[in-house]
């Protein structure tokens, strides 16, 4: 008779034989994800969590939040407690040191519930949804967290974009005809500067990643500087509209570049198109618009650090951990 263990793999073996299977049907594969009642399983008190996080914050032993340093002394009087005595003088940090769950009140538990409800909400999930289910004393605390969450789902080790890469902007803000008179008066003309709109600039690679930042204007030297930051010289291609910044503001080293115009309907030629980056920037929108309502220049770079997160990592089937190790 087969073990429960062995039932599972079973399991797990003709899940991915019927995945496979609709792989091969043309349909997209979809990456298994953890499921609350997993997240339960995995996380049933605050030691699993210290220890998950220990785990996935120093894979190859722990060291010192400071200085780098591997020797250092488990306190047994403190569980998850270590002291660095050189070169940091007896300094003594816990498993939180130097994370985004330093100085908090909440447990591991808690925050780690919030960043899961986070990355599995496509759209993202509001500040306020999260202070209704975990009960916080102020809709400012939950806001706190999710932000510091957001903070800790920048990629460092950012790798310029290559093979076929497009490049657009989008402008983030509230319509015009919504406004109160005396706002809409503020603002005539067109232009993101005159609408009081905030732009933002992305570019995605094909079957892969993206990246998106807040821009001032859309001149040519902003563009120029934002594709050569983000897309690599050995880039095949790169694909945008027809915007003058981007057929005078192409980097020296972009051997092929073409464009598509909207305003003669075209949006697709061969494999030029910037369908990718505009099917990001709508999901961002419907984020804005249908789960925050409102979102403020000033934290918008932390709005774009957790849609890129959760685009860059979505087949990743260990997005959590992923997450984790970055705080």
């Amino acid at each position: 008779m087969a073990s429960m263990r062995d039932l599972t793999l079973m399991g797990r073996l003709g899940y991915s034989f019927f995945m496979d299977s609709r792989v091969e049907a043309g349909e997209p594969k979809i990456t298994k994800q953890m499921t609350l009642a997993e997240f339960d399983r995995l996380f049933p008190d605050e030691t699993a969590c210290k220890e998950y996080l220990m785990d996935h914050r120093w894979p190859t032993g722990v060291k010192c939040p400071r200085c780098g340093n591997e020797k250092v002394y488990e306190l047994k009087t403190r569980p998850f407690h270590w002291l660095c005595k050189k070169p940091c003088k007896n300094y003594r940090f816990s498993v939180i040191s130097g994370t985004i769950f330093e100085n908090t009140n909440y447990k591991l538990l808690i925050w780690f519930k919030v960043l899961y409800l986070m990355l599995t909400s496509k759209k993202g999930i509001s500040a306020l949804q999260i202070h209704r289910m975990i009960g916080s004393g102020s809709y400012s605390t939950a806001f706190y967290m999710c932000h510091r969450l957001r903070a800790g789902m920048f990629d460092p080790d950012f790798r310029q974009l290559m093979g076929i890469v497009e490049v657009d902007e989008t402008y983030i803000g509230g319509k015009q005809a919504n406004r109160h008179a005396n706002v809409r008066a503020k603002y005539h003309g067109g232009g993101a500067a005159n609408t009081g709109k905030t732009t933002v600039i992305g570019a995605i690679s094909r079957k892969g990643n993206v990246v998106c930042k807040i821009i001032e204007n859309t001149s040519i030297d902003t563009l120029n500087s934002f594709i050569d930051e983000t897309v690599s010289n050995k880039v095949d291609l790169v694909a945008t509209d027809m915007s003058a910044g981007y057929r005078e503001g192409m980097p020296y080293y972009i051997k092929r570049h073409e464009a598509v115009d909207h305003r003669a309907k075209e949006y697709v030629r061969g494999i030029v198109h910037t369908n990718n980056i505009e099917n990001f920037w709508s999901l961002l929108k419907r984020g804005v618009i249908g789960t925050y309502h409102n979102v403020s220049a000033k934290y918008l770079p932390l709005y774009l650090n957790e849609f890129q997160f959760r685009h860059n990592n979505r087949k990743n089937a260990d997005i959590f951990g992923s997450a984790i190790a970055g705080c």
